[in-house]
């Protein structure tokens, strides 16, 4: 079945936006400029002032929502039912895990490469795998083990074309190694994220942009709050600010007057995860969760290849591999080879009861994908 001009349209605006999401936010850390008081040029890398712009841009999806309900309500048949009473304060738990994984998501993408930190958000699947056996009672059937395996041998190979790329002054080999590191460790938390979301959340059947915009406000206010404690932690050599404090709100705003392109990342950060988690959701309702897998998939492709282009990295033959092992990996979890074992006349019913079964399973297909929505 042919895609309509709108399905179309919907998984060009995601891959774009998926995209320009973390590459605005790679150019405003390459950014340069003096701070406050006349201090010397320093690099822009203020993840926590950025992480606070990626939540006001899933807070405008509540926005986004309540247009969406308003014209919904004005046609002579609403399509959205009445929503069911619910305690926002359920959303509280989730926006911390949110606010934590991406703040250190977003350090670690000081340390590291744009492509190796997209390709590495990939060991979200092992996580969410083990977390759902242990705490949601999840059984998975053995080619979402077997994605968890390839995924592990991927995260490894990744971790390898870091170690053995060019390396200067801006990703010294021993930052590379920790930004990889807290990447990981992040994945962690969005995983426990995604399993508190599964609890306790889905069954209130709330609107997916209704989710997202009322954790996006808990963790813009609950964030905003903290860079004010932030302001006067010492941080020593971990911040490249003149005051060398946990996160240098003022020195930040100082450095987007003086070079005003970093506004126009930041802008791009705020304004692509609310489009691409608005294009997310379309997604998997006008087309399939698997597609929005795919997609996923192909905007580490773009970001990739854009970093190459731009020269904010080298080529090097085994992040190839790695990304086509972690392609391979998450397409076992989410039984993207279900299709393929279908065709085959011997193993037709069998594969057909084994994807409806990895179907139930998939943590990963659901509505909302968490920061970046990526994974």
């Amino acid at each position: 079945m042919a895609w309509t001009k709108y399905q179309l349209f919907l998984a060009g605006l995601m891959l774009l936006t998926g995209s320009i999401n973390t590459l605005s936010a790679k150019w405003a850390d390459n950014f340069t400029a003096g701070g406050c008081g006349g201090s010397a040029e320093h690099s822009f890398q203020h993840p926590f002032l950025q992480a606070v712009g990626m939540f006001l841009g899933e807070f405008s999806c509540l926005a986004a929502f309540y247009i969406l309900l308003c014209r919904d309500r004005q046609r002579a048949e609403p399509s959205l039912g009445p929503a069911q009473p619910f305690n926002p304060l359920l959303f509280l738990p989730p926006a911390l895990c949110d606010m934590t994984g991406t703040s250190i998501m977003y350090v670690a993408l000081n340390m590291t490469s744009a492509s190796s930190f997209q390709m590495l958000r990939g060991a979200v699947i092992i996580f969410t795998g083990l977390l759902s056996v242990a705490f949601l009672g999840r059984k998975l059937v053995p080619s979402q083990w077997l994605g968890i395996l390839v995924t592990m041998a991927g995260l490894v190979v990744v971790g390898l074309a870091d170690m053995l790329g060019t390396h200067d002054e801006t990703h010294k080999l021993s930052e590379v190694i920790t930004g990889d590191l807290l990447i990981i460790m992040a994945q962690v938390i969005v995983a426990i994220q995604m399993v508190l979301e599964e609890k306790f959340i889905y069954k209130h059947d709330v609107h997916p942009l209704r989710a997202v915009g009322t954790e996006g406000f808990f963790g813009f206010v609950i964030l905003s709050l903290l860079l004010i404690p932030m302001y006067y932690i010492p941080a020593g050599s971990f911040s490249s600010g003149p005051r060398q404090v946990l996160e240098d709100t003022l020195d930040a705003f100082c450095q987007i007057c003086r070079q005003p392109l970093i506004a126009l990342a930041l802008a791009g950060n705020i304004s692509s995860i609310a489009f691409f988690n608005f294009a997310g959701i379309s997604v998997t309702k006008e087309i399939s969760a698997t597609t929005r897998m795919v997609l996923d998939s192909l905007r580490t492709v773009v970001i990739w290849a854009v970093s190459l282009a731009v020269g904010w990295e080298t080529f090097h033959g085994l992040e190839i591999l790695g990304f086509l092992i972690l392609l391979t990996g998450a397409a076992l979890y989410n039984g993207l080879h279900q299709p393929l074992l279908a065709r085959l006349p011997w193993r037709q019913p069998a594969a057909a009861a084994l994807g409806s079964e990895a179907e139930r399973e998939n943590l990963l297909g659901g509505g909302r994908a968490p920061i970046n929505a990526d994974s």
